[in-house]
């Protein structure tokens, strides 16, 4: 008998957590794997490509090529490239025969515009970090380092109960005690579920994301319009015809009134452009599922945990509207599972129980340590 006793002892040790060595608050992942790709994409894209953009002017020099009369030099030459790449004027003449002048002066600024762009999709990750995040990250190191302690509890529990019913001289009378026990909630864990059901009624966290999503909606949708724009108005004309008749040069006889120009880094700007707009379409179902997300609970974590005493959100149906800050925080708890040590446990507790053929036996991890105990010769059936 008191092997088995030293046994038992040695298994109800060993299902106990160990304490984690660390703080748990440097690894806490506060971002979704999902939100940090579309950071990522939306941010590094429009920087990368400007600095290729860049890089290709810084080497190649001017980004214009004039086509200057044959009697200039090439000193005059380069005036041209330098005077109608400073302009950007395209002179020419409309259906009626008037004389019109077009700007093309947004080609000039395109690649600072995709800065401002980038720029523009680093603010709702700037929100959600100084906004949001210090709340969730102390939401999250209380909760997980809670779950793991009602877990370490129920198997605590269970050790003193193989003590009480050692030394208690009627076994039926201590299961008595245990049962009603159980009816009248003894083994709650009123703190973490209290905690929790609060969170129901909290909706600081899910606002702040919505207003993330909608802002990040918004940014795309107005760079895609913007890119567009661009596209119909001057991406189509990588010719125009530039004047160089002004100032000191007006009055000079020799020089032609209009001096045809192509513009090198036409072709670049449209394969920037284009590839900006359309990822950026693509990234927009994305951003519209995350945020539909918080639509619908993550039942698989709580339902886990279901098998801690008297934790019951799901089965007394406390888990009404999803759209509130708990279900942020279970999405997160997601994110961060490989912290939250308990979970590989009771999942395999949960699994076990599915397997048993006496299901009525196992309620909660308690009964099932009381089964491995060896108390299940006396325990009365449920």
């Amino acid at each position: 008998m008191s092997l088995s006793h030293t046994a038992a002892e040695y298994m109800l040790s060993d299902a106990l957590l160990p304490d984690p060595g660390g703080s748990r608050a440097k690894g806490l992942r506060l971002e979704l794997p999902s939100d940090r790709l579309l950071k990522f994409v939306t941010v590094g894209l429009p920087l990368c490509l400007v600095s290729l953009a860049f890089a290709r002017e810084f080497s190649a020099g001017l980004q214009i090529s004039c086509f200057s009369p044959t009697n200039f030099t090439g000193k005059q030459s380069a005036y041209v490239d330098t005077a109608c790449w400073d302009s950007l004027l395209h002179h020419g003449f409309d259906a009626e025969g008037h004389a019109v002048t077009k700007s093309l002066w947004v080609l000039k600024v395109f690649p600072y515009s995709l800065l401002v762009v980038a720029v523009l999709m680093y603010m709702p990750y700037l929100l959600w970090r100084y906004a949001a995040v210090p709340a969730l990250h102390s939401d999250l190191l209380f909760i997980i380092d809670e779950l793991d302690k009602s877990y370490n509890r129920s198997v605590r529990l269970v050790q003193h109960m193989r003590k009480v019913q050692q030394a208690s001289a009627e076994p039926e009378r201590f299961w008595e005690e245990y049962e009603r026990a159980r009816r009248e909630r003894y083994f709650e864990f009123p703190l973490l579920e209290r905690y929790l059901t609060c969170k129901q009624h909290a909706h600081s966290l899910v606002f702040i994301y919505i207003l993330r999503s909608l802002l990040l909606l918004l940014f795309m949708a107005a760079t895609c319009l913007y890119l567009v724009f661009l596209h119909l108005n001057i991406f189509f004309q990588d010719e125009f015809s530039c004047s160089i008749k002004t100032g000191l040069l007006q009055v000079e006889p020799h020089i032609p009134p209009l001096i045809p120009c192509k513009l090198v880094v036409f072709s670049i700007f449209q394969l920037i452009s284009l590839s900006v707009g359309g990822v950026y379409v693509l990234l927009i179902p994305v951003v519209i599922y995350n945020a539909l997300q918080l639509c619908q609970w993550d039942k698989g974590l709580l339902s886990v945990y279901e098998m801690l005493p008297a934790f019951d959100l799901l089965s007394r149906k406390m888990l009404t509207c999803p759209v509130n800050d708990l279900n942020v925080i279970l999405l997160f708890l997601r994110a961060n599972i490989s912290e939250l040590t308990s979970f590989g446990r009771l999942n395999a507790v949960s699994a076990l129980r599915e397997a048993t053929a006496n299901k009525q036996d196992i309620d909660t991890v308690v009964d099932f340590m009381t089964l491995l105990a060896g108390l299940e010769t006396t325990k009365p059936k449920h």
